[in-house]
Protein backbone atom coordinates (compact mmCIF):
# COMPACT_ATOMS: atom_id res chain seq x y z
CA UNK A 1 0.00 0.00 0.00
CA UNK A 2 0.81 3.00 -1.40
CA UNK A 3 -0.07 5.72 1.47
CA UNK A 4 2.86 8.14 1.24
CA UNK A 5 2.00 9.05 -2.28
CA UNK A 6 -1.25 9.25 -1.61
CA UNK A 7 -3.66 12.18 -0.84
CA UNK A 8 -4.70 13.11 3.12
CA UNK A 9 -8.02 14.33 3.88
CA UNK A 10 -7.96 16.17 7.31
CA UNK A 11 -11.66 16.39 9.00
CA UNK A 12 -12.37 18.36 11.75
CA UNK A 13 -15.06 17.05 13.94
CA UNK A 14 -15.84 19.19 16.87
CA UNK A 15 -12.33 20.10 18.49
CA UNK A 16 -10.55 17.03 17.22
CA UNK A 17 -8.80 16.24 13.81
CA UNK A 18 -9.10 13.07 11.75
CA UNK A 19 -6.28 12.34 9.39
CA UNK A 20 -7.57 9.86 6.69
CA UNK A 21 -4.93 8.71 4.28
CA UNK A 22 -6.36 7.01 0.97
CA UNK A 23 -4.80 4.53 -1.18
CA UNK A 24 -5.65 5.74 -4.84
CA UNK A 25 -3.19 3.66 -5.73
CA UNK A 26 -5.57 0.20 -5.56
CA UNK A 27 -8.44 -0.62 -8.00
CA UNK A 28 -10.63 -0.75 -4.98
CA UNK A 29 -13.30 2.07 -4.64
CA UNK A 30 -13.28 1.85 -0.76
CA UNK A 31 -9.60 2.87 -0.61
CA UNK A 32 -10.39 6.32 -1.31
CA UNK A 33 -12.52 9.06 0.70
CA UNK A 34 -15.44 9.45 -1.00
CA UNK A 35 -17.33 13.48 -0.73
CA UNK A 36 -20.67 11.73 0.70
CA UNK A 37 -18.58 10.29 3.39
CA UNK A 38 -17.92 13.80 4.71
CA UNK A 39 -21.12 15.68 4.32
CA UNK A 40 -23.05 13.00 6.29
CA UNK A 41 -19.98 13.08 8.90
CA UNK A 42 -20.05 17.07 8.99
CA UNK A 43 -24.18 17.28 9.03
CA UNK A 44 -23.93 14.88 12.22
CA UNK A 45 -20.95 17.24 13.93
CA UNK A 46 -23.03 20.71 12.56
CA UNK A 47 -26.23 19.23 14.49
CA UNK A 48 -24.40 17.24 17.44
CA UNK A 49 -22.43 20.61 19.22
CA UNK A 50 -24.13 22.32 21.61
CA UNK A 51 -22.50 25.39 20.91
CA UNK A 52 -22.75 26.09 17.18
CA UNK A 53 -26.21 23.86 16.57
CA UNK A 54 -29.13 26.64 16.52
CA UNK A 55 -31.65 26.21 19.40
CA UNK A 56 -34.08 24.41 19.14
CA UNK A 57 -32.92 21.78 17.22
CA UNK A 58 -34.60 20.06 15.04
CA UNK A 59 -32.49 17.05 15.08
CA UNK A 60 -31.63 16.66 18.64
CA UNK A 61 -34.12 13.64 18.93
CA UNK A 62 -32.46 11.65 15.80
CA UNK A 63 -28.66 12.16 16.27
CA UNK A 64 -29.05 11.25 20.50
CA UNK A 65 -26.37 8.23 20.68
CA UNK A 66 -26.68 7.50 24.33
CA UNK A 67 -26.50 3.95 24.79
CA UNK A 68 -27.35 3.57 20.99
CA UNK A 69 -25.59 1.13 18.72
CA UNK A 70 -24.46 1.47 15.03
CA UNK A 71 -22.56 -0.29 12.05
CA UNK A 72 -21.38 1.06 8.57
CA UNK A 73 -21.45 -0.13 5.99
CA UNK A 74 -19.12 0.04 3.01
CA UNK A 75 -16.81 2.02 5.51
CA UNK A 76 -13.86 2.46 3.12
CA UNK A 77 -11.18 4.17 5.19
CA UNK A 78 -13.34 5.08 7.94
CA UNK A 79 -14.09 8.87 8.33
CA UNK A 80 -17.74 8.86 8.94
CA UNK A 81 -17.63 6.40 11.59
CA UNK A 82 -14.32 7.48 13.40
CA UNK A 83 -16.42 10.96 12.88
CA UNK A 84 -19.69 9.43 14.63
CA UNK A 85 -17.68 7.87 17.23
CA UNK A 86 -16.13 11.40 18.66
CA UNK A 87 -19.23 12.19 18.61
CA UNK A 88 -20.98 10.13 21.10
CA UNK A 89 -21.75 6.97 18.73
CA UNK A 90 -19.10 5.02 20.65
CA UNK A 91 -20.71 1.52 19.85
CA UNK A 92 -20.10 0.76 16.53
CA UNK A 93 -19.08 -1.72 14.24
CA UNK A 94 -16.69 -0.64 11.21
CA UNK A 95 -17.19 -3.02 7.96
CA UNK A 96 -16.06 -3.60 4.52
CA UNK A 97 -14.67 -6.26 2.18
CA UNK A 98 -11.77 -8.06 2.55
CA UNK A 99 -9.24 -5.89 -0.29
CA UNK A 100 -10.31 -2.27 1.75
CA UNK A 101 -9.58 -3.95 5.37
CA UNK A 102 -5.77 -3.04 5.22
CA UNK A 103 -6.79 1.02 4.56
CA UNK A 104 -9.61 0.90 6.69
CA UNK A 105 -7.50 -0.44 9.41
CA UNK A 106 -4.62 1.75 8.63
CA UNK A 107 -6.84 4.58 9.01
CA UNK A 108 -8.04 3.21 12.60
CA UNK A 109 -4.59 2.56 13.81
CA UNK A 110 -3.59 6.45 12.57
CA UNK A 111 -5.99 7.80 14.24
CA UNK A 112 -6.68 5.69 17.49
CA UNK A 113 -4.72 9.01 19.64
CA UNK A 114 -7.63 11.14 18.35
CA UNK A 115 -10.22 8.55 19.09
CA UNK A 116 -9.16 8.56 22.82
CA UNK A 117 -6.84 5.40 22.44
CA UNK A 118 -9.91 3.44 21.16
CA UNK A 119 -9.72 1.10 18.22
CA UNK A 120 -12.92 0.83 16.94
CA UNK A 121 -14.15 -2.37 15.83
CA UNK A 122 -14.30 -3.96 12.32
CA UNK A 123 -15.54 -6.62 10.59
CA UNK A 124 -15.86 -8.15 7.11
CA UNK A 125 -19.33 -7.77 5.67
CA UNK A 126 -20.15 -8.40 2.04
CA UNK A 127 -24.00 -7.34 1.63
CA UNK A 128 -25.32 -10.53 0.44
CA UNK A 129 -23.63 -12.74 3.07
CA UNK A 130 -26.47 -13.64 5.50
CA UNK A 131 -24.11 -15.61 7.91
CA UNK A 132 -22.08 -12.15 7.77
CA UNK A 133 -24.98 -10.21 8.36
CA UNK A 134 -26.19 -12.43 11.17
CA UNK A 135 -22.56 -12.04 13.00
CA UNK A 136 -22.67 -8.60 13.22
CA UNK A 137 -25.26 -9.05 16.00
CA UNK A 138 -28.94 -6.51 14.58
CA UNK A 139 -30.79 -5.19 15.52
CA UNK A 140 -29.28 -2.12 15.59
CA UNK A 141 -30.13 1.58 16.23
CA UNK A 142 -28.01 3.25 13.66
CA UNK A 143 -27.11 1.81 10.31
CA UNK A 144 -24.81 4.11 8.59
CA UNK A 145 -23.43 4.26 4.78
CA UNK A 146 -21.90 6.81 2.70
CA UNK A 147 -21.43 6.65 -1.36
CA UNK A 148 -21.88 3.35 -1.03
CA UNK A 149 -24.34 3.38 -4.59
CA UNK A 150 -22.84 2.87 -7.79
CA UNK A 151 -23.20 -0.67 -8.76
CA UNK A 152 -26.71 -2.11 -10.20
CA UNK A 153 -26.47 -5.87 -9.14
CA UNK A 154 -25.63 -4.98 -5.64
CA UNK A 155 -28.21 -2.77 -5.10
CA UNK A 156 -30.81 -5.19 -3.71
CA UNK A 157 -28.22 -7.06 -1.22
CA UNK A 158 -27.62 -3.52 0.13
CA UNK A 159 -31.00 -2.56 0.94
CA UNK A 160 -31.71 -5.79 2.02
CA UNK A 161 -28.44 -5.67 4.48
CA UNK A 162 -29.84 -2.37 5.34
CA UNK A 163 -33.19 -4.04 6.79
CA UNK A 164 -32.28 -6.77 8.18
CA UNK A 165 -29.44 -4.95 10.19
CA UNK A 166 -31.78 -1.73 11.38
CA UNK A 167 -33.97 -2.32 14.23
CA UNK A 168 -37.72 -1.41 13.94
CA UNK A 169 -37.18 1.73 15.55
CA UNK A 170 -33.89 2.74 14.51
CA UNK A 171 -32.87 4.61 11.39
CA UNK A 172 -30.45 4.40 8.22
CA UNK A 173 -27.98 7.70 8.01
CA UNK A 174 -27.34 7.97 3.83
CA UNK A 175 -25.06 10.11 2.34
CA UNK A 176 -25.43 9.84 -1.30
CA UNK A 177 -24.82 10.66 -4.34
CA UNK A 178 -25.62 9.32 -7.67
CA UNK A 179 -22.90 7.61 -9.42
CA UNK A 180 -24.68 5.32 -11.56
CA UNK A 181 -28.29 6.20 -13.22
CA UNK A 182 -29.05 2.35 -13.46
CA UNK A 183 -28.23 1.68 -9.74
CA UNK A 184 -29.95 5.15 -8.66
CA UNK A 185 -33.37 4.13 -10.26
CA UNK A 186 -33.19 0.07 -9.15
CA UNK A 187 -31.88 1.51 -5.45
CA UNK A 188 -34.67 4.23 -4.85
CA UNK A 189 -37.40 1.91 -6.31
CA UNK A 190 -36.47 -1.28 -3.88
CA UNK A 191 -36.01 1.70 -1.11
CA UNK A 192 -39.51 2.92 -1.21
CA UNK A 193 -40.74 -0.91 -0.95
CA UNK A 194 -39.12 -1.76 2.53
CA UNK A 195 -38.42 2.45 3.96
CA UNK A 196 -40.23 5.74 4.99
CA UNK A 197 -37.34 7.94 3.31
CA UNK A 198 -36.89 11.83 4.38
CA UNK A 199 -34.12 13.59 2.86
CA UNK A 200 -32.38 16.20 4.96
CA UNK A 201 -32.89 19.74 3.34
CA UNK A 202 -29.22 21.05 1.90
CA UNK A 203 -29.64 24.24 3.80
CA UNK A 204 -28.97 21.79 7.01
CA UNK A 205 -25.94 20.72 6.02
CA UNK A 206 -22.44 22.12 7.63
CA UNK A 207 -22.00 24.79 5.18
CA UNK A 208 -18.94 24.11 4.07
CA UNK A 209 -19.95 20.43 3.30
CA UNK A 210 -23.18 21.11 1.51
CA UNK A 211 -22.06 19.71 -2.03
CA UNK A 212 -24.67 20.51 -4.56
CA UNK A 213 -24.68 16.73 -5.64
CA UNK A 214 -24.46 15.33 -2.29
CA UNK A 215 -27.48 14.43 -0.11
CA UNK A 216 -28.20 12.93 3.02
CA UNK A 217 -30.72 10.87 4.00
CA UNK A 218 -32.55 9.42 6.87
CA UNK A 219 -34.52 6.01 6.66
CA UNK A 220 -36.88 4.24 9.12
CA UNK A 221 -38.30 0.57 8.45
CA UNK A 222 -41.98 1.19 7.10
CA UNK A 223 -44.87 0.10 9.66
CA UNK A 224 -47.06 -0.50 6.75
CA UNK A 225 -46.95 -0.14 2.48
CA UNK A 226 -48.76 2.73 2.33
CA UNK A 227 -46.59 5.83 3.46
CA UNK A 228 -43.30 7.41 1.89
CA UNK A 229 -42.51 10.57 3.25
CA UNK A 230 -39.69 12.52 0.63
Amino acid sequence: MKFKESPEIELEIGDRKLSIQQDNATIHVGTSVWPCALVLAKFVDRWSNPQTSPNPNPYSSLLNFQNKRAVELGAGCGPTSMALYLLGLTDIIVTDIPAVMPALKHNLKRNKRVLNNKMLKTAVCYWSNGDQITALGPPFDFVVAADVVYIEESVVSLVDAMSKLVSDDGVVLLGYQVRSPEADIKFWEVCREVFVIEKIPHEDLHKDYAYEEADVYVFRKKKNKTTTKE
